[in-house]
């Protein structure tokens, strides 16, 4: 997530707290997040190639809206296609767990579909999601709380269906090359047609394979973009046709112009509260 308008300073606005240990189960990064203002904060989501479950830990409901308009209140599970989603409230307290798509199909069941926007969390753990977010209340830390976290995930993924080898190796692939590959090419890899990779991709993954490469590129373009780099040169290092193609991409995804994307203040807090991107693993 960014926040929306030049009065929040993301990097300022919130405390942030991070597991003091590594976790047991690759391919998931936790937040925790906490307001350290009672304003009402209004909040835009940067696409990101992880799913991410965002677990209301806060006095007043967390307001989500996608794109289409519909509203979701409390915790709910964010997909990858999640352009045009903002989320909002005042004395904001969640925790945030970001999933590599393989992990996240095996957490979030089959009927899942990680690729759709926004879905409560009720939806897909039943009672379990209620469960587990009173425990995480009650917890006196948030050392706690991420293990309460990572124990209902572990339990969760061993009981999951798994994707099929061949769509992790080519999630592994796509990340490992920043995007920067062929559809047709990687079929040939792992032996699959085009159509059956397009199709087992889509259903386990929630993106088929080009957009997905897409979304893992412009992941490391707007961090890039963040950090101070032109948008000629991000476009040149990334492996965009040039700039005009860079700027299309960026359009596309957040909405905005890559000048945007390079103010957005959410994105300076990606260093603190995700040093590991939960998404460069394929388990």
């Amino acid at each position: 997530m960014r926040s929306a308008g030049p009065a929040h300073d993301a990097a300022s606005v919130w405390d942030i707290a991070t597991p003091s240990r590594r976790g047991r189960l690759p391919g998931v990064s936790m937040a925790g997040f906490r307001a350290r203002t009672t304003d009402l904060v209004d909040l835009g989501v940067v696409p990101y190639p992880a799913v991410t479950v965002a677990v209301d830990l806060g006095e007043g409901p967390l307001v989500v809206d996608d794109f289409s308009g519909r509203q979701q209140r409390g915790s709910v599970v964010v997909g990858l296609a999640s352009g045009g989603v903002r989320g909002r409230g005042r004395d904001i307290e969640c925790l945030q767990v970001r999933l590599s798509p393989p992990v996240a199909y095996a957490v979030l069941g089959a009927g899942a579909e990680p690729g759709a926007t926004v879905v409560p969390l009720d939806d897909l753990w039943g009672r379990d999601a209620a469960r587990t977010q009173e425990r995480l209340r009650a917890a006196r830390s948030w050392d706690d709380r991420f293990a309460i976290a990572e124990a209902a995930l572990v339990r969760r993924y061993a009981a999951g269906p798994a994707v099929e080898p061949e769509v992790a190796f080519v999630w592994g692939r796509m990340v490992a090359n920043l995007g920067g590959v062929r559809v047709e090419r990687l079929a040939a890899e792992v032996g699959w047609s085009r159509k059956r990779l397009w199709s087992r991709f889509r259903a386990q993954i929630g993106l088929h394979p080009k957009r997905a490469a897409q979304l893992v590129r412009f992941d490391h373009a707007a961090h890039r973009l963040a950090a101070g780099h032109s948008a000629a040169r991000v476009a040149a290092e990334i492996g965009y046709a040039d700039q005009s193609h860079l700027h299309r991409d960026v359009v596309a995804f957040t909405g905005v112009t890559p000048t945007a994307v390079a103010a957005a203040p959410w994105l300076a807090v990606d260093d603190v509260a995700w040093a590991a991107p939960a998404y460069l693993s394929t388990s």
